[in-house]
């Protein structure tokens, strides 16, 4: 089995996270859990989205957040972008990258985005010119990736013609989302590994829920194909509104924890991470899907002690 040296980790909790809590956190505890995120060396943030806030109510307050942090010398902030409005309030706050995103179904984009995918791309022209312009970088996103609420499995080629229109636009750092945790190991791999060697000039990105437990093997199928880039939530939170049973995403933590066993350098602080989880299961006032928060680390592992032969 080959593995890389080194994995790139960007924590989506701030968006992904907290968008399908029903407690709306303030915008001083989200600034927080930024601000826990950086101590821990986490370089890559999703820091929210912009979209209405009737859509989503829990990021209305993105702006402000991103304010209130400011850049920072090598760290990357991202939000999640629909639209040419979206681009535009990511340029006054200040965000590093836009992230475009699609739904690779029909029915979940008209769900998510009252539109079909292919309106969706084609509005994406505008939004990268004026991106750029800005000096903001953009990437893509293309959600439902492994499966979809509405309609099941999705063909490979619907995945391939929309990575061909993020290319067609200049866009060649892609993001695939399991966004309701149906995929598995072996779809995972054959994939990436097909789209890798087809795409050679596309970074691509994962992105899984651990709603059926698979996602720490579908992360190891990943890397098996040759990716090298995840996202993960603080405390497992996460969840999409638009589509129905999607829990949680993998928790940060648990990626972290895998990968400093398995000997693969993220650069990443656990004990820093764990503070964090912690505080994100205190603000949404609820139990959540980590595994290391419930178990703790390996390492705190105490072997038993034989116990003393006794010799009559």
């Amino acid at each position: 089995m080959n593995f890389p040296k080194t994995v790139k980790i960007c924590e989506v909790g701030p968006r992904d996270g907290l968008q399908n809590e029903k407690k709306l956190l303030s915008t001083e505890q989200k600034i927080e859990l930024v601000n826990g995120v950086l101590a821990s060396g986490i370089s890559s943030i999703e820091i929210g989205s912009f979209v209405h806030p009737k859509a989503i109510p829990q990021m209305a307050d993105t702006e402000k957040v991103m304010q209130a942090i400011g850049k920072r010398k090598n760290v990357e902030f991202r939000a999640l972008i629909t639209n040419l409005k979206g681009v535009e309030r990511a340029i006054d706050a200040g965000v590093d990258k836009v992230k475009l995103t699609v739904s690779a179904s029909k029915s979940h984009n008209l769900s998510n985005f009252n539109c079909t995918p292919e309106q969706s791309v084609a509005s994406f022209d505008e939004c990268v010119k004026v991106a750029l312009e800005a000096g903001l970088e953009v990437s893509g996103a293309i959600s439902t990736t492994f499966g979809c609420p509405f309609e099941g499995k999705i063909p490979l080629k619907q995945i391939t013609k929309l990575i061909e229109s993020f290319r067609d636009i200049g866009i060649k750092e892609i993001s695939l989302s399991d966004t309701t945790g149906v995929a598995n190991p072996r779809q995972v791999y054959d994939q990436l590994n097909t789209l890798k060697k087809h795409y050679k000039d596309v970074i691509f990105h994962l992105h899984f829920h651990n709603t059926r437990g698979q996602a720490l093997a579908n992360i190891i199928a990943g890397m098996q194909a040759g990716v090298t880039h995840f996202d993960g939530s603080f405390a497992g939170l996460g969840g999409c509104p638009y589509a129905p049973g999607a829990s949680g995403n993998i928790a940060t933590e648990d990626i972290v924890h895998m990968l400093e066993d398995m000997n693969i350098d993220t650069g990443i602080n656990l004990d820093a991470l764990l503070c964090i989880a912690k505080k994100a299961q205190e603000f949404v006032g609820h139990e959540t899907d980590s595994a290391i928060l419930r178990a703790g680390k390996s390492s705190e592992l105490i072997p038993n002690k034989p116990k003393k032969q006794i010799i009559l």
